[in-house]
């Protein structure tokens, strides 16, 4: 549910400071009410009411920031604040956001047309914002101390400038960056082409998502800030799995997914039973003649990939980040490898001591997922969600695109799961195992070495003096 705040009406709610050093004086009677959402789910496109018409995008768990129209001009309000974002059901972080939740809502505008955002900073700290791929002018790139003066807190700046380009961008802080990206500041921007573009086909579904991610300690709240590689949530829309919702289409829709990175690494979306074409970059939109189809895209740190496919296969098709560590959730870096070592007699030793202990990963990591062993409270499992079939061992950046026959055209609701038609479900063979080549050849070598080295061979090996660099 949208609500609006009302905190900035009253005597005092423009004594904040005004950036106007590039900006042409503004009526100022009054700033745009602030919109704020705190609900988890993806809400319904946002239908342009006024301004030129464009088809709108879907953001993944998340929402478009409505906007007033004030003598041609699009105005906006974004507010900078402390938020508490679900990741998942049961499992909140302490983050910062823009008005009510992180990421902060995506901002949709036509190629041409001039935009004011208003930045109301209601953090303990000063901030700014970049937007991320724009053109415009120096002293709108929000890059603190060199384009523009910090937004202290409890004040208001003015970004203004025209959307020159049709695209895919971002919009995040240049100040504090460590600290306030690490914390969840970050959304998303779309701008429309203003007419038919040879490059820019339509579409029927227009989902978009960022990829962040977090170090929250099991069993806390609050994002550890110094982090630098070795998070342990990677999230969408800082959600994870199984929190992140489906993309859900209709048979034979065109669907395209526009995807920003604002992690520390690179991660390669790999989309199952479809291939898509990679038609934009923050670049703007790719040439026809470097296009290829493809499964899986990197996208790099800082970057925007924008992937568009037919969905003419229907299913609950898997679509992942393809680091397979990227998909678990509270993922610890020092856990030994148990695998093959039978320590019953150890763990019935210990438990006696220790009740809640559980050996772990002497099979696998498998068994992770349905062990109901004691975590902290506000954890997220390291692997969880259920399926038709059992539990689908996946967390982090994992989530479906549904296609079905029967979804009709503008309904983005939950299908439920895919009735698979007869005969068409991997199955158990009962049969007799087939006897190998091995076995036939009475365990003889499918392939004998050639040309082996004789025994006793000494072997000196030289290592670098030190360092890497060697190398």
């Amino acid at each position: 549910m949208t609500n609006r705040r009302n905190f900035l009406s009253g005597a005092g709610a423009i004594t904040g400071a005004i950036a106007a050093a590039s900006v042409s004086k503004v009526a100022m009677a009054a700033l745009p009410e602030p919109v704020l959402q705190t609900t988890p789910n993806t809400m319904p496109p946002l239908m342009p009411s006024s301004g030129r018409p464009y088809n709108p995008v879907v953001t993944l768990n998340g929402w478009t920031l409505p906007w007033r129209m004030n003598n041609g001009v699009k105005e906006f309000h974004l507010v900078a604040e402390p938020v508490v974002r679900e990741m998942a059901p049961g499992f909140k972080a302490n983050l910062w956001g823009y008005n009510g939740q992180s990421p902060g809502p995506t901002i949709e505008v036509v190629e041409g047309d001039r935009v004011r955002i208003f930045v109301t900073n209601k953090l303990p700290e000063h901030t700014s914002i970049h937007w991320h791929g724009q053109r415009l002018p120096n002293g709108m790139d929000g890059v603190v101390g060199l384009n523009q003066p910090p937004i202290n807190p409890g004040k208001t700046f003015v970004y203004e400038f025209v959307a020159r380009r049709p695209g895919t961008f971002m919009y995040h802080p240049h100040a504090d960056e460590m600290t306030q990206m690490a914390m969840g500041m970050m959304g998303f921007w779309v701008t429309h082409p203003k007419a038919e573009h040879p490059l820019i086909e339509k579409v029927d579904r227009d989902f978009v998502f960022l990829l962040n991610a977090y170090d929250v300690e099991p069993g806390s709240a609050t994002p550890k800030i110094m982090t630098m590689l070795d998070f342990n949530l990677w999230s969408w829309n800082s959600r994870i799995f199984p929190g992140i919702d489906s993309l859900n289409v209709r048979l034979n829709d065109k669907v395209r997914i526009r995807i920003g990175n604002l992690t520390m690494t690179n991660h390669p979306m790999h989309l199952h039973g479809h291939e898509f074409l990679v038609t934009g970059t923050d670049g703007g939109p790719t040439p026809k003649t470097s296009r290829q189809y493809e499964v899986t895209t990197d996208v790099a740190v800082g970057q925007m990939r924008q992937i568009e496919f037919l969905a003419d296969e229907e299913g609950d098709w898997a679509f992942h980040c393809h680091k397979s560590h990227h998909t678990m959730n509270a993922m610890g870096h020092d856990v030994p490898t148990m695998i093959g070592l039978d320590h019953k007699d150890v763990a019935k030793q210990i438990t006696s001591l220790v009740p809640d202990y559980m050996v772990m990963g002497e099979r696998g990591m498998a068994d992770m997922a349905e062990m109901e062993m004691p975590i902290p409270d506000n954890t997220a499992r390291m692997m969880t969600g259920e399926g038709p079939f059992g539990s689908v061992e996946m967390g982090g950046m994992f989530s479906m695109v549904k296609v079905r026959k029967n979804q009709k055209a503008g309904d983005y609701s939950n299908p439920g799961w895919f009735k698979h038609p007869k005969g068409t479900v991997a199955y158990e063979f009962n049969g007799p195992p087939p006897e190998t080549s091995r076995q036939r050849g009475a365990g003889a070598a499918a392939m004998p070495a050639q040309n082996m080295p004789a025994k006793n061979i000494e072997v000196q090996i030289r290592k670098p003096a030190s360092g890497h660099s060697g190398h």
